[in-house]
């Protein structure tokens, strides 16, 4: 069985980028501003931050940025190799974001809220280099876009997994006392930590070892 790749988000420092990649972290998150939820820091600090993260590991920009042109300039800012995008794509493209940053990795944030999501994937899959599952909900009146610490249906995810030709990392609920039967259920690429690893909001270095260790049955 292929490794599972891990990614370890809502990255708040340069010091907990370097705690996550001495633990063995494949990719880091780092969140721009959001409606709602964990993980927002200023884009300078990003910046900063991903001056830190080198091949292989990714450094991913969360942004809920909705326009090819805002996502753009978001990613321009903090330069990191991969953008993960939280919300829908409303205008522009993502032919528009590849044209304008071609060594850009693209990851759209599916939210799995019932078997329409799997529609929803099948349909970008096309034109994106990975997904994400998570446990949001981009339709409530104050929008839930990731690190909700909530599971969702793995069932769906696993049918949605096995309808993509692309990597799909999965997200939501995930600690080190699920996170195996989880990538059992699902088979995913990869999975993505925010809340699981953290205690008072700080990267807490033994949860981040035992998911870790969980994930690659050490």
């Amino acid at each position: 069985m292929m490794r599972t790749r891990i990614k370890i988000c809502c990255i708040g420092s340069i010091k907990e980028a370097q705690m996550a990649i001495s633990h063995g972290a494949d990719a880091l998150g780092l969140v721009g501003k959001m409606p709602s939820g964990p993980g927002p820091i200023p884009d300078w600090l990003i910046a900063e931050i991903v001056k830190g993260i080198h091949p292989p590991i990714a450094s991913f920009l969360l942004t809920s940025e909705q326009s090819s042109e805002e996502i753009i300039y978001h990613v321009k800012k903090v330069d990191t190799n991969t953008v993960q995008i939280v919300d829908e794509l409303r205008s522009g493209t993502y032919a528009d974001i590849r044209t304008a940053l071609p060594h850009l990795k693209i990851v759209q944030v599916i939210h799995v809220t019932g078997e329409e999501s799997i529609e929803e994937a099948i349909r970008v899959s096309g034109e994106v280099d990975a997904l994400l599952l998570d446990s949001g909900n981009s339709k409530a009146a104050v929008k839930t876009l990731g690190g909700t610490g909530n599971i969702h249906n793995w069932e769906i995810s696993r049918e949605l997994v096995q309808s993509v030709r692309i990597p799909v990392f999965l997200a939501g609920g995930l600690h080190a006392g699920n996170v195996q039967q989880a990538i059992e259920t699902v088979q995913p690429f990869g999975v993505d930590i925010c809340s699981g690893v953290r205690t008072e909001g700080k990267l807490d270095p033994s949860k981040l070892e035992a998911f870790i260790r969980a994930v690659h049955k050490l």
